[in-house]
């Protein structure tokens, strides 16, 4: 089920990166994902601001789940996902191979399984950002913390 463009998005849960992750991790997983090896799935995001109207990049992980694939975004709503809900769309990058792709935002109801297969793949990375739930909740815990967390499908 997709979320309808008329519906708010009323939580705005953002959490900040830490000196760490912005100036060594994420540089580290960016410069390896542009030469062409994907970390764990990472891809290089390629957005079009909404306000600038410069292409905006950050890396984020793909996630496959039953032949549909997904970006999460771990840390609520961020620039990137301020960005995607505006353009509608954006490139998934690795080396030189771009993917132009389609982004259609899940609503909080379609969100459990795809944050549980989330949390299997890359809990080790982000468990912090999911406030004690991990991979074994229930489809309650996941659907209570599901708004706080932009859930996207890639379509081509």
């Amino acid at each position: 089920m997709l979320m309808n463009e008329s519906i708010a998005h009323i939580d705005d849960r953002y959490v900040v990166p830490g000196w760490f992750t912005v100036h060594v991790f994420n540089r580290a997983v960016r410069w390896l994902t542009r030469h062409g090896l994907s970390v764990a799935g990472s891809r290089e995001l390629r957005v079009v601001g909404r306000r600038s109207g410069e292409v905006r990049t950050t890396v984020v992980n793909l996630l496959d789940v039953e032949g549909e694939r997904y970006l999460v975004a771990p840390r609520g709503t961020t620039q990137w996902v301020r960005n995607i809900r505006a353009a509608g769309r954006g490139e998934l990058r690795v080396g030189r191979r771009v993917e132009p792709f389609v982004a259609e935002e899940l609503d909080d109801a379609a969100k459990a399984p795809v944050l549980r297969a989330y949390l299997d793949k890359w809990g080790w990375e982000v468990g912090q950002f999911f406030e004690g739930i991990d991979k074994n909740a229930t489809d309650e815990q996941l659907a209570e913390i599901a708004p706080g967390f932009p859930v996207f499908r890639v379509a081509a």
